[in-house]
C-alpha cells in the first residue's frame, strides 16, 4: 500500500480533530521536523508520512482554498500557500509554540535583549533610511531599561510600586494574562473596546520589546485570527530583504509580518509620515513605508551584554 492510499484510508472513518488537538499535533510535528531535519539530512519516510497526515487534516478543517504555487526565487520548488489570514495566524501560533519549547523562564533581575533592523522608504523620491537598534528591557521592571529607537537611546525608569505599563512589559504581569485566545481577545478589547482596537493593542505587545511568558505570543496570534476583517498581503519584503506575508486590519496602518514559508514571526510593517510642529500645531508630510525585522532576541544579565 502506498502512503497516499494510507492517508486516505486513515482519514475516512476518523472524525475531525478539535482545534486544541490540531494545534497540539502541529506543534509536535514541527518539533519532530526540527529534531530529524538537521542541515543536510533527509527527512525519514515515517516523518514524511506524518507530514502528509497533518497537512491533509489541516486543509480539511480550515475549509479554505489551498493552492500549490511556485516560489519566485526557486521556480522548481512548489510551496503550499493558504489564502486565509486566520490560517496564517494559526500556523504562526503553532510555530511560536514549537520554537518556545524548553526555553527557560527569565529571572526578574535579568534583561530581555532585542536587536531590530528598520528600513524606511519614503514615497517621494524613494529615499531609504535604515537603523539597527538594540534594547535591554528589565524583565520585572524593577531596574532602568535601555531602549533604542531610530538610533536614539532612551532610558526608561523602573516601574513604580503600583505602576503597570499598558500593555505590561513586566514578565510577572504578563504571566497573569490568559493564553486562551477568546479570553485574551477580551483582555485586548480592554473590557468593551471594538475589535479593531483589540488589533492595535495586540500590535503594541510587539512594538516595545518584552519577554513573553509561554504561550502568550501564540495566543495573541490566535486572538487576532478571531477579529473580523483582517486581511492578508503576500507581497511583503521585510527589513532584511526576505519575502514575507503580512496580516493587517483595514482601519490601521500596522501589520504583523511572518515568514512566507514556515510562518515564524518576523516583525512589523507600517505606513507613516513625518510630523512637524507649525504654529503650535502638528503637521504631517513625507509619507513612508516602514519595515521592522526582529534580528535577535535573548535574555541577559546586564545592559550592554548580548546573547
Amino acid at each position: 500500500m502506498d502512503d497516499l492510499t494510507a492517508v486516505r484510508e486513515l482519514a475516512a472513518d476518523v472524525p475531525p480533530p478539535t482545534d486544541e488537538a490540531r494545534s497540539a499535533a502541529r506543534a509536535r510535528l514541527r518539533r519532530a521536523v526540527v529534531q530529524e531535519g538537521r542541515p543536510g539530512a533527509l527527512l525519514s519516510r515515517r516523518l514524511m508520512f506524518r507530514v502528509a497526515v497533518a497537512g491533509t487534516a489541516a486543509a480539511a478543517v480550515a475549509g479554505g482554498v489551498v493552492v500549490a504555487t511556485r516560489s519566485e526565487r526557486d521556480p522548481d520548488s512548489p510551496r503550499m500557500a493558504t489564502l486565509s489570514a486566520a490560517e496564517v495566524l494559526h500556523r504562526a501560533a503553532d510555530r511560536s509554540r514549537a520554537d518556545a519549547t524548553g526555553l527557560p523562564v527569565p529571572r526578574g533581575d535579568q534583561y530581555f535583549y532585542t536587536r531590530t533592523r528598520t528600513v524606511r522608504t519614503y514615497d517621494k523620491g524613494g529615499k531609504v533610511r535604515t537603523w539597527t537598534d538594540e534594547s535591554w528591557t528589565s524583565v520585572d521592571g524593577s531596574r532602568p531599561s535601555r531602549r533604542q529607537e531610530y538610533g536614539k537611546v532612551h532610558i526608561d525608569p523602573p516601574l513604580g510600586e503600583d505602576e503597570v505599563r499598558w500593555p505590561p512589559t513586566a514578565y510577572t504581569a504578563l504571566a497573569k494574562w490568559p493564553t486562551d485566545p477568546a479570553e485574551l481577545l477580551d483582555r485586548l478589547r480592554m473590557g468593551g473596546a471594538a475589535d479593531e482596537h483589540a488589533f492595535m493593542n495586540a500590535v503594541q505587545l510587539f512594538v516595545v520589546p518584552r519577554a513573553m511568558p509561554p504561550g502568550l505570543e501564540a495566543a495573541t496570534f490566535e486572538a487576532v485570527a478571531r477579529i473580523p476583517g483582517i486581511r492578508i498581503d503576500r507581497r511583503v519584503v521585510d527589513a532584511l530583504g526576505r519575502r514575507g506575508v503580512a496580516v493587517a486590519h483595514p482601519k490601521f496602518d500596522f501589520a504583523f509580518v511572518f515568514e512566507a514559508q514556515g510562518y515564524g514571526f518576523v516583525g512589523l510593517s507600517l505606513k507613516g509620515s513625518t510630523g512637524y510642529l507649525v504654529d503650535g500645531r502638528m503637521k504631517y508630510r513625507d509619507p513612508y513605508d516602514e519595515e521592522r525585522a526582529r534580528q535577535e532576541t535573548g535574555v541577559v544579565d546586564r545592559i550592554g551584554q548580548r546573547p
